[in-house]
């Protein structure tokens, strides 16, 4: 078909769901199957769902050894017995699917309380003077880190663990980088008991100069006459008190020495020593990964609220914006209206006034002109009966000498006189002179 999709498309859009859809970690109830511990120091086993004595779902389930060593010694702490097969148990897991090895889970804790009633419980026996001392899990009480990435290591420089351990840190598939130093110890002996504790004394010297973080103590087996010397209260006592973690890796198959019971975490070869710090990077990383997870989670749902809470105020803003915009255009229509009635009659009253204006200017006007006329026709009547024609013309004469009026204290005899008539000019001399 056209719509078929490839293995890995399919296994790749389950892996998607499983990461978005489901939460980073949930508790389930399951019964443990299978129970298997690798050399490493991880547990492998299923958790399946009866009914009666039918299974009726399982999976697989992974416990790294680094979460693994803390989770075992509390749940036996409180219940008095490891965990094993037939145990039903409350965990809490994170659900892994690969493309290759198909779905499993991450197991990250396990609720010890739970499994209290689920079976039959074992008290742990009294062993020894250093429990009576309070000492057994002394050295239990310090936290370890979530990555341990300094420690001191104890043991002879030539053991083949050493070499073993080292390589294991050094070559990991990861990159994980842990800084250690050696301090020298012989191993077994007569002199073993107080080397050990030399180099102990010396760690406790150097620790805050070097900022380790934890011990380890580590050799490859041999043979038991060998191993005594991890028995010994000294050494115990020693290891109890100590103020950082103590990891073992003696790498003996009998029962744990009294140095393993009373260190921070036992196991059981160098090699699983090494694997153990390592398993610390994983778990981080994949801690790390989770709570990116669920920040990234939390992260999309507010951008969601606060996307939808956006949307409301949007839709409010502009459902106001057009109530108020329409209240504002019918408040600014009716303004209109009202400005256009009010101009219209100013307007209006305007004209009428201008009208007015101009109908008394123009009565104003033409008096003003009549009475300037009227003037102007008395001034013109008052010209012409002043202008010397006129007076000629009504049979006068004017008499002049050399053009001038004539002056009757400086006229003389014989002087020439030119009058005027309305037509003609005439010339005469003075012969008479008579005063009047």
């Amino acid at each position: 078909m056209q719509n078929a999709r490839s293995i890995s498309e399919l296994n790749r859009l389950i892996q998607q769901a499983i990461e978005t859809e489901l939460d980073p970690v949930i508790w389930v109830i399951g019964e443990i199957a299978d129970f298997r511990k690798a050399p490493q120091g991880h547990a492998y086993f299923e958790l399946v769902e009866k009914q009666g004595n039918q299974v009726q779902a399982k999976i697989r389930a992974n416990l790294w050894s680094f979460a693994y060593r803390s989770i075992a010694a509390r749940f036996e702490s409180i219940t008095g017995s490891s965990i094993k097969n037939g145990m039903k148990v409350l965990a809490q897991v994170a659900v892994n699917f690969h493309p290759l090895y198909g779905l499993s889970i991450n197991i990250k804790d396990i609720d010890p309380s739970f499994s209290l009633g689920e079976r039959a419980r074992i008290r742990q026996e009294t062993i020894d003077r250093l429990t009576k001392e309070g000492l057994l899990r002394l050295n239990a009480r310090h936290l370890l880190p979530a990555v341990i990435q300094k420690i001191a290591i104890i043991s002879s420089p030539t053991a083949a663990g050493y070499g073993d351990f080292v390589n294991q840190l050094a070559s990991n598939s990861y990159g994980y980088q842990v800084y250690h130093k050696l301090f020298p110890s012989a191993m077994q002996g007569n002199e073993a008991v107080a080397s050990l504790s030399r180099s102990l004394e010396q760690i406790e010297s150097l620790k805050d100069e070097l900022g380790i973080e934890a011990v380890v103590i580590i050799r490859g087996g041999g043979a038991q006459l060998d191993l005594d010397c991890f028995d010994d209260y000294r050494l115990a006592a020693k290891i109890s008190n100590f103020s950082l973690p103590v990891l073992t890796g003696i790498g003996h198959e009998r029962d744990e020495s009294i140095a393993d019971m009373v260190a921070h975490t036992r196991l059981k070869t160098p090699t699983a020593v090494a694997e153990f710090l390592l398993s610390g990077f994983r778990e981080f990383e994949e801690n790390l990964g989770i709570a990116m997870q669920r920040l990234d989670r939390a992260t999309r749902q507010k951008l969601s609220e606060e996307q939808t809470i956006i949307h409301q105020i949007a839709h409010q803003v502009r459902a106001f914006s057009e109530s108020r915009l329409k209240l504002e255009a019918e408040k600014l229509n009716s303004s209109i209206s009202r400005i256009r009635i009010s101009s219209k009659n100013i307007l209006q009253i305007q004209e009428n006034s201008l009208a007015s204006f101009e109908k008394n200017m123009n009565r104003g006007l033409n008096g003003f002109l009549q009475k300037q006329k009227q003037q102007l026709d008395s001034m013109d009547l008052l010209l012409r009966q002043l202008n010397p024609e006129s007076i000629l013309a009504r049979g006068y004469t004017r008499t002049e000498i050399n053009g001038k009026p004539i002056d009757p204290a400086k006229i003389q005899l014989g002087d020439e006189l030119r009058t005027h008539t309305s037509k003609q000019k005439i010339s005469s001399t003075i012969t008479l002179i008579e005063e009047k």
